[in-house]
């Protein structure tokens, strides 16, 4: 990743992309797209960083699940049910459910969500960019925010995203590394517009931004040592901290 330009931090919701951009002087601006293309797009020859909260990385037949799931879903604890596994690549092609389903099942030995395989096509589009863009593997990451939030704050959020609570602790944990955190927050949310998203969205693309951002503690990755998927993506989640969160197996 390079060491100047911009640090992005993208959030899909319902198919759109919020995108929130900070500089070495702080948050920059925010914006939304159609799709990850637009998103490369426009950032491609200005972005330093670009984290996004789509899984990057796929197992193929009979490789089991991801850790890196699997290590998000026990550190987030009651948060574990944001933790979306994505369909294994062969299932991934799939235009029906109950197929996804079977096909998901025979190669990691648990169902699919149904939330994972509403989220086929955008996973499948952030593959298919990483496939044929080779300087987008140098810039793009995987990320999520809750394994963000928890780094940041060093324990688990306790309340969910979407509500009054959750909304506090998470403006409170951004402000803990960062007291222009707040405004930051709101800038983003005006630059929505009419869009169709939350403020929990717009949280937690800033969380992503800040986590891309050089400042405090280092970018580490979940797991420490992550697996190559067969087309040599890292199947990983990436979050910045002093310590990291899980340590090296032998």
């Amino acid at each position: 990743m390079a060491d100047d330009g911009v640090w992005v931090g993208a959030h899909v919701a319902d198919g759109t992309w919020i995108a929130v951009a900070f500089d070495r002087a702080g948050f920059d601006h925010a914006a939304t797209f159609d799709g990850i293309g637009d998103l490369w797009f426009r950032y491609e020859d200005d972005a330093a960083a670009i984290l996004v909260d789509v899984p990057i990385g796929l197992v193929e037949e009979a490789e089991g699940e991801r850790e890196c799931d699997e290590l998000a879903r026990t550190l987030v604890g009651p948060r574990a049910d944001e933790i979306v596994a994505p369909p294994a690549r062969e299932a991934l092609r799939k235009r029906r459910y109950p197929v996804a389903n079977r096909t998901h099942e025979r190669a990691t030995g648990v169902a699919l969500s149904e939330r994972a395989f509403e989220l086929s096509e955008t996973i499948a589009t952030v593959d298919q960019l990483l496939r044929e863009f080779s300087e987008a593997r140098e810039l793009l990451a995987a990320a999520h925010p809750e394994v963000a939030f928890l780094a940041f704050a060093g324990e688990r959020m306790e309340h969910d995203r979407r509500t009054a609570g959750g909304y506090a602790e998470r403006l409170r944990t951004l402000a803990s590394i960062d007291r222009d955190a707040p405004p930051a927050v709101q800038s983003a949310a005006e630059a929505m517009d009419d869009a169709p998203v939350t403020v929990a969205d717009v949280l937690d693309a800033v969380a992503l931004a800040y986590t891309a951002l050089p400042h405090e503690g280092r970018l580490r990755s979940l797991p420490p040592r992550p697996p190559l998927d067969d087309n040599g993506l890292p199947m990983q989640i990436v979050y910045r901290a002093d310590a990291a969160l899980v340590e090296p197996t032998a």
